[in-house]
């Protein structure tokens, strides 16, 4: 067994769709990034790399590439997930918090764990996303940003 832990954390700008576990979230404002800036996906990513021991988004996916601009966050999951599958692992579970005080996201947490199941060939059940705020407190309790946090566990493939 491998775990990972990831974390991200993009400001919210204005004019930009806001893209989070791969669902568009309709709100004034979206996600800064040289991606579509996916907080949430890149956390799980980053996760992924580190139980693999592969490093970071940073190392795989550089902001300083210019043919990855605006890349949909969707497609570097898959191609992560790609690599957990070439190391003989598959995804045990996935437990994931968005930590956001604007927009309201729980109406949209199936979607994206569908989004995410899909994009890592898993079943639903074993991706899990909830939300929290920080009750005012700080730049995100501002509205100012969205963070993520993600850990995972690979196992052997069967």
């Amino acid at each position: 067994m491998r775990i990972g832990q990831g974390f991200d954390a993009h400001p919210l700008v204005e004019g930009r769709a806001l893209v989070l576990g791969g669902v568009e979230v309709p709100h004034s404002r979206g996600l800064e990034g040289h991606s579509d800036g996916d907080a949430l996906l890149h956390a799980v990513a980053n996760a992924l790399l580190g139980a693999l021991g592969e490093g970071d988004l940073g190392r795989h996916f550089p902001s300083s590439d210019p043919g990855l601009q605006g890349i949909a966050s969707t497609e570097i999951l898959r191609q992560v997930a790609n690599r957990v599958a070439d190391a003989g692992l598959a995804l045990g579970n996935l437990d994931a918090t968005l930590i956001a005080q604007e927009p309201r996201l729980a109406a949209h947490l199936e979607a994206m764990e569908g989004v995410i199941a899909d994009a890592l060939k898993t079943q639903r059940s074993r991706v899990n996303v909830k939300v929290t705020s920080t009750d005012h407190l700080g730049a995100i309790g501002r509205g100012e940003g969205i963070a993520a946090l993600a850990v995972v566990l690979l196992v052997q493939r069967g």
